[in-house]
């Protein structure tokens, strides 16, 4: 065991090389942006679904503290979800 990581050292160590980026360095930084806004929509999406079943549960069982933490979580998944849309509206 202790041999394979004194190999997994040696090989990263010797065997490096240098890398040079290409292109242009600003449409990186959007290809992050666009990938961090569209994790950020699934987890909306996500919490959007848990929404509308805590809704629909609490609409079945009559519960209404399970409604208002349904329609707040429902609320929070519209949010997340539209977050760069209400971002560029409000950056203009």
């Amino acid at each position: 065991m202790c041999l394979c990581y004194v190999g997994a050292v040696c090989f990263l160590c010797c065997g490096s090389m240098s890398v040079y980026a290409a292109g242009d360095p600003l449409s990186v930084v959007n290809n992050l942006s666009t990938f961090i806004f569209s994790l950020i929509r699934a987890i909306g999406l996500i919490l959007l679904g848990f929404g509308v079943v805590q809704v629909g549960l609490s609409l079945k069982s009559h519960d209404p503290s399970q409604r208002a933490n349904g329609f707040l979580t429902l609320a929070g998944g519209i949010i997340i979800t539209f977050a760069k849309e209400i971002l560029d509206l409000i950056m203009g």
